[in-house]
């Protein structure tokens, strides 16, 4: 099982570590395990919300594609680490990621 440490920009949440199987995205870690990271375009690579920063682990994830790219620069406060939660596709059940995400109260969008 991969293990994704999740840390928060909003400093008055607790970090949460979880394992989940390879196959899945950071966004389906983050939703499977009451993880809140607003996301609005159904997981299709079209919006910004889902935006994270990707701490350590990167060699474990789909690599990132132009259109991703694109997106990112959309987004709140873009950094060379940042991704696209619904992208993030892990690639090894030996995977150990670090993903930060941004305060969600500067995002408008919604948990589905």
């Amino acid at each position: 099982m991969a293990k994704i440490k999740f840390t928060f920009e909003d400093k008055t949440l607790e970090e949460k570590t979880v394992t989940v199987e390879a196959g899945l995205t950071v966004l389906d870690a983050a939703e499977d395990n009451d993880i809140h990271l607003n996301h609005n375009c159904g997981e299709v690579c079209a919006c910004s919300t889902c935006h994270v920063y990707i701490e350590k682990g990167e060699e474990y994830l789909q690599e990132i594609s132009d259109r991703e790219e694109d997106f990112i620069d959309r987004a709140i406060n873009p950094r060379i680490e940042s991704r696209l939660g619904c992208q993030c596709v892990i690639l090894d059940d030996d995977a150990e990621l670090e993903v930060q995400i941004p305060d969600q109260s500067k995002i408008i969008g919604h948990e589905h």
